[in-house]
């Protein structure tokens, strides 16, 4: 299979498969409807579907950045921008050190290489429960030196609709960042006044998101909510995060295959913004011994 050996976690009537290449979400159904636009497992996972985004999310400019004095230059990933994208673990082979009837834990150490400064122990547990899909990151720095960290996520949303555009979206963002063309952040802005304010919530219709957020307002247990609902449907789902997610990306997949266009709305939980590795903004210096731990999930309606 092209994302390797398959890991199969349910309860209820839920079902996930977790993905030996990269570690990922290829697939979650609740009730018999797919609550992700993933991919079979018979395919290449194709627009990051589900992958975990590390050591940093998102586009880094050049792929060139400097830390503690000392310049690095990483492999170029997305030639198109000249940029280096989403992390080093995405097509890397990922071991479950732990599987049980309703969670997989996945682990990778990802060492120093041309670069990349750092020796990372990676976990990630993907968890089934009554409330639905709980995805736990940690990253711990079992090096010698500090290192740069980012972490992210790129899962797909569906309710079921052939695209996003009838869907009705609220999303907790208060400041989106304004990018180039080449997707690097050069400004925020309030989300007030403008079309990409959905902080109540409204259908996404043609709107075109490739956009990252953040001031995200957050509920009284420090918890941002993406809520998505079909008006046609009772259906509706809502992905949150903890406050180690300070951004969300919103992408509705306008510069995908035209067989994936639009079909599922990409809500990517980010600890730092696009660029981050370069700019230093939130970005996270684990130190030896530091652990980064964050937390995020999806609720499906029941």
């Amino acid at each position: 299979m092209p994302s390797g050996a398959q890991h199969e976690i349910r309860h209820g009537d839920q079902r996930a498969f977790v993905v030996e290449v990269g570690g990922g979400l290829r697939s979650y159904v609740a009730a018999g409807d797919d609550v992700l636009d993933g991919y079979g497992a018979d395919e290449q996972c194709s627009g990051g579907r589900g992958q975990p985004l590390l050591p940093w999310p998102n586009r880094l400019r050049d792929g060139r950045y400097q830390f503690d004095g000392e310049s690095f230059q990483l492999p170029l990933t997305e030639l198109e921008t000249h940029s280096a994208i989403h992390g080093l673990v995405r097509w890397v082979n990922w071991t479950a050190a732990d599987h049980g009837p309703s969670h997989v834990v996945m682990e990778h150490v990802l060492h120093p290489q041309p670069g990349w400064p750092g020796t990372l122990a990676l976990r990630i547990e993907y968890a089934l429960g009554e409330s639905g899909l709980t995805v736990t990151t940690s990253a711990t720095n079992v090096g010698s030196r500090d290192c740069p960290f980012g972490a992210g996520q790129h899962p797909y949303l569906t309710l079921g609709t052939a695209t996003i555009d009838s869907l009705t979206l609220q999303a907790p963002g208060a400041r989106y960042l304004e990018t180039d063309e080449r997707g690097i952040p050069t400004a925020s802005h309030p989300v007030q006044d403008t079309e990409l304010d959905f902080r109540s919530p409204r259908e996404i219709g043609p709107a075109q998101l490739d956009h990252a957020f953040t001031d995200l307002e957050r509920g009284s247990d420090g918890i941002a909510r993406v809520q998505l609902a079909n008006p046609g449907t009772d259906r509706r789902l809502t992905l949150w995060v903890d406050d180690s997610y300070r951004y969300l990306m919103l992408f509705t997949g306008d510069t995908l295959a035209p067989a994936r266009r639009r079909r599922g709305l990409a809500i990517e939980p980010m600890s730092c913004p696009p660029n981050a590795l370069q700019s230093g903004e939130n970005l996270i210096r684990l130190a030896a011994g530091d652990t980064f731990t964050g937390r995020w999930g999806v609720e499906p309606s029941r």
